[in-house]
Parts: C-alpha cells; structure tokens; sequence
C-alpha cells in the first residue's frame, strides 16, 4: 500500500468525523461516481420495478436485495478517488470481473444481511483475502467499530426515509386546491395499485441519491481503522517529509 499517494490526509479521526469525511470524498468524486454508479443502477431499478407486474411489493424488495452488488461499483470509484484518480465508464468496463463479477453468490447472500456492510465491504473488495485470513481480517477492522457502524446504517436508513416522505409530500403539496387527500384513501380502492407504483419509485430515487453516500462514510471509516491499526498517518507523513527532502 502506498499510503503517501493518498489524495487525502489520513489522521485518527472519531468513527463520525470519519464517516463526514467519506461525505466529502463522494462530493469530490460526484461527478465520475455517479456516472459509472448509474450505469449499474439504472437497469437494475427498470427491471425492478418492471416485476410490479408480478407482484406489487417485489420492486422495493428486489432494489433493497441488489444494494450490495450496486455498492460494490461505488466503492471501486471511491478507492480509486482517494488516490486521486478520476475513474471512467472505460474504467470499470474493463475492471468488470473484479467489480461486478467477484464474489457474486455472497454479495447476493449473507452481505445483503450485514448490518454494517459498508464498512467491512472494502476488506472483501479491496483486500484480495479469503478463506480464514478474510474471517480474521473483517473480525480485526470490526472490534470495537461494530457500534458506530450500525449507527451509521441507521442514520443512512433513516436519511432515505426522509428523502422517501419528502418526495410523497408532493402528493399533498400539488394537489388541487379542495381536493381532499388522506392515506387511507390513496392506499384502498382503485388508487391503490398506482400510489404503490408511486412508492416503488420515489423508494428508488432515494435509493439513488442516498446510496453512494452510505457506502463513502463506510469506505471512509474502514480507512480511518486502518490509521488505528497500522498508523498509517504516520507513515504518510514520514513518506511525504522523505519525498519534500528529496526534492529540495
């Protein structure tokens, strides 16, 4: 690991600084992560929502199972963003293998269940571990994180609920002025099938919008264990202190 090539200052940061500080990461590489995140996620949310014909309830659940696969793009722009590369479509085009492919059976399974998946995500990514090495490795960057990482899960569930009831607000604000509107209604009789639909997809923009953002606060705080467990802020700064000698 090359830890002075890092685009960014790595110090022991409180597990919340470090999830504020993978905010700004995603801000930084908004552009290129967006890109390449909805190139992935756009198919996937159509053919999501195109089983409401099969049942009403299977899009928001078939868009919750896929997170983890859709986050697994996210992260490979993130890691590649805190080096200060900007990544391409091309770019994961041909990192497809390692990025959609790899580990897809359990990316699919026991991931999807993780209560803090955002935050061991990058050691089943990027670490390139398996079998025992992998178990002891998500156990070491957990001990004693577990806590702040659900918390973080928490807050970003909480967060996509907001965006969720800002965005069926908009029933009621664009109603026609006497056109009386409660829940109970909307949900029995002949609406019914449309305001799910209409759930369906304000589920999937918030999906959207907030997704890239929980998978950066994990990716972020992973980083800030990695300071605690192998100092790695105070390899930067004697690797960087080398290169300015070096240059003067």
């Amino acid at each position: 690991m090359q830890v002075e090539a890092f685009a960014i200052r790595l110090r022991q940061r409180s597990p919340m600084e470090a999830a504020d500080l993978g905010v700004r990461l995603a801000q930084s590489a908004a552009a290129s992560m967006f890109k390449c995140y909805l190139l992935v996620a756009i198919p996937v949310m159509a053919f999501s929502l195109a089983s409401f014909e099969l049942a009403t309830w299977l899009p928001v659940l078939a868009l919750w199972w896929a997170k983890p696969w859709l986050d697994r793009t996210i992260l490979f722009v993130l890691s590649r963003a805190a080096f200060g590369q900007t990544t391409t479509v091309g770019d994961l085009w041909r990192a497809q293998n390692y990025v959609w492919w790899s580990q897809l059976l359990r990316t699919w399974t026991t991931r999807r269940l993780s209560p803090w998946r955002s935050f061991t995500q990058p050691v089943y990514q990027l670490e390139g571990l398996a079998g025992t090495k992998l178990r002891k490795r998500v156990q070491q960057i957990r001990s004693g994180k577990s806590g702040p990482a659900l918390l973080v899960t928490s807050a970003y569930g909480f967060a996509e609920l907001a965006v969720m009831a800002s965005l069926l607000s908009c029933i009621w604000w664009f109603a026609p002025a006497g056109y009386d509107l409660d829940l109970f209604t909307l949900l029995s009789g002949d609406l019914a099938p449309q305001v799910l639909f209409v759930i369906a997809l304000v589920y999937t923009a918030a999906v959207a919008v907030t997704e890239p953002f929980y998978v950066a606060s994990g990716f972020a705080m992973y980083l800030n264990r990695r300071v605690d467990l192998e100092a790695w802020d105070i390899e930067q700064e004697f690797r960087r202190a080398d290169f300015a000698r070096a240059a003067s």
